[in-house]
């Protein structure tokens, strides 16, 4: 098995720890294949908060770059961001691939739409479940734009303290409708099984990743990435990491390990 990952932050998104290049080193020692960096990205109008401010964004390409070039030929490096989709930004998701050159990006939907009074809703803070569908079509909605090669957490509305409903179905039909029509790459994050098993209205499990939406993915031909999701250079391979990749073995999913 190869060792790669495509979802790593630093520092500069202010929930993080480590420098691209401490990332990057680790992973070589590790004995890593590939790696990407993909911090939270800035946006140029406005700081959604929790991540990178516009004005360090050409210096962590910078920093990405003097390492690309540091370690070619022993291990692919790749410069990425995660972000949320919002239609009103699509010039900036071109300029994000066209002008700065970025190598995929990660659709990462923490906010999504804002509703009537312009709040925009957070999946971190569900009402109820009533409001999943609407967090899916924020996801279908940034696929069928044509930006985004990887979607990040695809489950992560699972983490909202209510038992799997209609909504949960609903949400997670759309999710990976969508993923099938666009052959996107989904993530089990690793991260979610970091937050460890908890209480739910049915019973035990992990926040997230979800055992029945990664079953339904299991029942697809999906490429599926497992994403360290990680916030300092220690966590690019720990327990979490091992725990994701024996729930794909269980379930019959073969990791995807490149770019093509």
């Amino acid at each position: 098995m190869k060792k790669v990952n495509f979802h790593t932050h630093t520092y500069r998104c202010k929930h993080a720890s480590g420098t691209e290049a401490d990332y990057i080193d680790k992973a070589y020692k590790l004995g890593f294949d590939r790696i990407g960096m993909s911090d939270h990205a800035p946006f140029m109008d406005q700081d959604y908060g929790l991540r990178m401010m516009y004005d360090e964004f050409d210096e962590y390409l910078e920093k990405i770059e003097e390492c690309r070039i540091r370690y070619a030929g022993r291990m692919e490096v790749y410069k990425s961001i995660e972000i949320e989709y919002l239609p009103k930004y699509e010039s900036y998701y071109e300029f994000l691939l066209n002008d700065k050159k970025l190598d995929y990006l990660i659709l990462g939907e923490h906010f999504y739409m804002p509703d009537d009074n312009g709040v925009y809703p957070n999946i971190f803070n569900p009402k109820c479940s009533d409001t999943y569908p609407d967090y899916a079509k924020g996801i279908k909605d940034g696929l069928d734009s044509g930006f985004f090669t990887y979607v990040a957490h695809p489950d992560l509305f699972t983490l909202g303290d209510f038992a799997w409903d209609k909504n949960f179905d609903m949400a997670a039909d759309i999710i990976l409708d969508a993923a099938v029509k666009h052959n996107a790459i989904l993530e089990i994050n690793a991260n979610g099984f970091r937050r460890g098993i908890k209480e739910y209205p049915d019973g035990p499990r992990y926040m997230y990743p979800h055992r029945r939406f990664w079953e339904m993915v299991s029942k697809t031909e999906l490429r599926v990435v497992v994403g360290a999701d990680a916030h300092s250079p220690e966590l690019l391979w720990d327990d979490a990491m091992d725990i994701a990749y024996k729930w794909l073995d269980e379930l019959g999913i073969t990791p995807y390990d490149h770019f093509e």
